[in-house]
């Protein structure tokens, strides 16, 4: 009976965070496996938009005019979709370093404290957001002026 309660309160602490805020292993495994999903998506759609945005460009310098549209509004239009597809595609992959740099907080054991302050950052913000780097004090105090990102 005495083992059974030394299991039961070792999976109740397995759950919680542990000494000094710090994020358990499962909870860590579990944030790791939302990065990990985010980014093999990331991937794709960044892979379809280039595709989508470029295949125009490629025909044209090809040769083929065929899908080259007729009226210079046309062509307005086609050039203004592929900056913004363009656009989309570099804060994609300012996201995917934001992803890979929160999967080498996780390798050194950071994971989950701010860069900043030291605190813990709450686990309702790392659900939202699995990449944070600061506590949403920090992240208030960069928004309002009042502080710097560290470099």
């Amino acid at each position: 009976m005495a083992q059974n309660r030394k299991k039961l309160s070792r999976k109740k602490t397995s759950s919680r965070r542990t000494r000094k805020g710090r994020l358990s292993a499962a909870e860590v495994e579990h944030f790791e496996q939302i990065l990990l999903k985010k980014r093999k998506e990331i991937i794709g759609d960044v892979s379809e938009m280039e595709d989508e945005a470029l295949k125009k460009q490629r025909l044209t310098a090809s040769g083929d005019l065929s899908s080259m549209p007729i009226h210079m509004a046309d062509l307005g239009t086609d050039n203004y979709e592929q900056e913004f597809s363009l656009g989309l595609m570099d804060g994609e992959r300012k996201l995917l370093k934001e992803i890979d740099d929160a999967m080498g907080r996780i390798e050194n054991g950071v994971y989950g404290i701010c860069e900043s302050t030291g605190k813990p950052i709450a686990k309702d913000r790392l659900e939202a957001k699995p990449w944070a780097r600061y506590c949403v004090e920090y992240a208030r105090m960069i928004e309002n002026g009042l502080a710097t990102k560290p470099e």
